[in-house]
């Protein structure tokens, strides 16, 4: 099948947030109940100032998640972190100094309205809260203005914190008896490292709870129309990650290898830079070049951009497309179940439409044939 690129922009339904709104407008006065404390107001309280990643950074008002700076709290020295220990451990003076909880809390691939209700509760009882670079700013907003917000993300080439260093944090925040919540991007348990946070606080006597998240296959998937198995097609799937720990290259090489197989969907997560090599090794292990495959920028946000190719173009239809991090990449014939795939293959060509143009001509296509079905299903008079 010859294809260029199909990159589509934006999601299916523009308007998904709007109802979820009315949801949170509904539930936060009795989210208000589940606080066994109350919150000082955020001016009397707040320390402002720049965070590391935003001090790296050209744009000097604005936070990477798309924050204004006034939301994140400064944690750049040591002194930093003791103001906020002395600041949480001043608002329990008569409470006792036992450990707090932390949570770890999954947020989902970035449309707030599949945030499960109990990462919604914790978000608005918690006295600090980590967040990571994935998690977005739509999410963020739900945060209750008391809480601490401490940005630890991650991106290729510049960390603000070492995964040490958000352990350090985390135990100490729960050592002053404070509520601490870390929101991850997906799902805690899925190339989030939350098993290592978990192991960590655990070996310190402090209480965790993992409250999971949709993982970016799944909610993406779904928002796409890809079944990740289907009877006939992929009778497996296989999540991979693109990143490897230094030295552990030849063990990332045998995962790709094993995951040629015609009948397994594979979804890979943070791929895009070792895309070129992921591609190669795959067909060289003997996956189909025609194999459908898509790549998604910002799944299930506004801000989702897809390309639609099949594998042997896929890297250069990326590229011509400008995708950035962070993208996920599904690989296999489950893909071609997708109507994105269908439009792009019977196009044939270079395609820049909006997922709301698409949608109205699926939608229009599906109403169609309704109608043939009912009418061949209506008796004769």
């Amino acid at each position: 099948m010859t294809m260029t690129a199909n990159v589509s922009l934006g999601r299916p339904d523009a308007m998904s947030h709007t109802p979820f709104l009315g949801l949170r407008t509904s539930l936060l006065p009795c989210l208000r109940d589940f606080r066994s404390y109350s919150i000082a107001p955020a001016s009397a309280v707040r320390h402002w100032a720049r965070t590391s990643c935003v001090a790296n950074s050209n744009n000097h008002s604005r936070h990477p998640n798309g924050l204004p700076q006034a939301h994140i709290t400064a944690l750049d020295n040591r002194a930093g972190v003791e103001d906020l220990l002395a600041l949480l451990k001043s608002k329990r003076p008569g409470h006792s100094q036992g450990p707090g909880t932390v949570y770890l809390a999954g947020t989902g691939p970035g449309d707030p309205g599949l945030l499960t209700l109990r990462a919604l509760q914790l978000m608005q009882t918690a006295d600090v809260v980590l967040y990571d670079r994935l998690v977005s700013p739509d999410i963020l907003r739900l945060v209750h203005d008391g809480a601490r917000m401490v940005y630890v993300g991650k991106q290729k080439g510049f960390h603000t914190r070492t995964q040490e260093e958000i352990h350090e944090l985390l135990c100490h925040f729960a050592m002053e008896g404070s509520s601490v919540l870390r929101l991850k991007g997906g799902d805690p348990f899925v190339f989030g490292r939350g098993g290592e946070e978990v192991q960590y606080l655990h070996q310190r006597n402090i209480t965790t709870h993992v409250i999971p998240g949709i993982t970016a296959a799944s909610g993406i998937c779904a928002e796409l129309g890809i079944p990740l198995t289907h009877r006939g097609i992929a009778t497996s799937v296989r999540f991979l990650t693109g990143h490897s720990r230094e030295g552990d290259e030849a063990q990332l090489d045998d995962s790709i290898a094993a995951c040629a197989d015609p009948h397994t969907t594979l979804v890979v997560y943070m791929g895009l830079g070792t895309l070129p090599t992921l591609t190669q090794q795959l067909m060289g292990a003997g996956l189909s070049p025609g194999t459908p495959a898509v790549a998604i920028e910002r799944g299930t946000t506004a801000e989702q951009r897809t390309v639609w190719a099949p594998v042997d173009h896929l890297c250069d239809d990326v590229e011509e497309a400008k995708l950035q991090s962070p993208t996920l990449v599904i690989i296999g014939e489950v893909v071609g179940l997708a109507k994105g795939w269908q439009h792009a293959d019977s196009t044939g060509q270079e395609q820049r439409a909006s997922w709301s143009e698409f949608r109205e001509v699926w939608e229009a296509e599906s109403a169609q044939q309704e109608q043939q079905q009912s009418r061949e299903s209506s008796p004769v008079a």
